[in-house]
């Protein structure tokens, strides 16, 4: 693998685990739904804070840490809905979608609750914003194979949490959901080999159906998002 053989040979860089740390640390206490500033402000901190090679392995493993952690609290709730119920659900990464379009109405979307206290509207954002815009250095510091996966797996509960899991799509949700598309396509176009779309993006780019996008605030939509022409151009590239 080119990333490998990066690291272990002339193109290796100098990291610092111990910033990296506290990069973390800063990043995951400071911004989120608790701070008093606007997402898209918080998103550009974000994306200031975490400069150099130390911040964007900092990015990559918030994305991939959110992934897990979303894919860990969907178990746990179709764990608890066989419980209760007895009705089994089955939960498979490369493709949320069909349990999403099954049983939505019992879920509840992972993305605002998990353990890790990352917000996807600030620090997930601002990670994603970092990766796409130094998507070319990534097989010097990481395999970006679980980063893009990780990519594509929030896209696919964003968008399925849109259309099953009552998530409002706001000026906030659009802007994820743009960044999410964005970094995928510029981490692709880095890989000599890059991994076949995930189904549920598949799906999507065969549509060409808009979606109203609403003011944070209020009920004024004020623009629309349409995600599979957007993937389209970005993804086929």
């Amino acid at each position: 693998m080119r990333w490998l053989q990066r690291l272990l040979g002339g193109g290796r860089v100098q990291l610092d685990p111990e910033r990296q740390q506290a990069l973390l640390r800063e990043v995951r206490h400071r911004y989120g739904a608790h701070a008093r500033i606007r997402f898209p402000d918080q998103v550009e901190a974000v994306t200031r804070e975490l400069d150099g090679d130390d911040g964007l392995v900092v990015a990559t493993r918030i994305v991939i840490e959110v992934a897990d952690q979303a894919h860990a609290d969907l178990l746990a709730q179709a764990h608890d809905v066989h419980r209760r119920t007895g009705r089994r659900l089955l939960v498979h990464r490369r493709n949320y979608r069909p349990l999403w379009k099954e049983a939505g109405h019992a879920l509840r979307w992972p993305l605002f609750a998990l353990p890790g206290g990352f917000h996807p509207y600030a620090q997930v954002a601002g990670a994603v914003t970092v990766v796409g815009g130094r998507a070319a250095r990534l097989d010097r510091v990481t395999d970006p194979i679980p980063l893009v996966t990780g990519v594509f797996e929030l896209l696919d509960l964003t968008t399925a949490g849109w259309e099953y899991g009552r998530v409002r799509v706001d000026t906030d949700a659009a802007a994820l959901a743009a960044r999410l598309i964005s970094t995928a396509g510029r981490v692709l176009a880095t890989m000599e080999d890059p991994p076949r779309l995930p189904p549920a993006v598949r799906e999507l780019m065969r549509r060409n159906n808009t979606v109203d996008v609403h003011d944070p605030s209020g009920p004024r939509v004020v623009d629309a998002i349409n995600l599979g022409a957007r993937m389209r151009e970005t993804l086929l590239a």
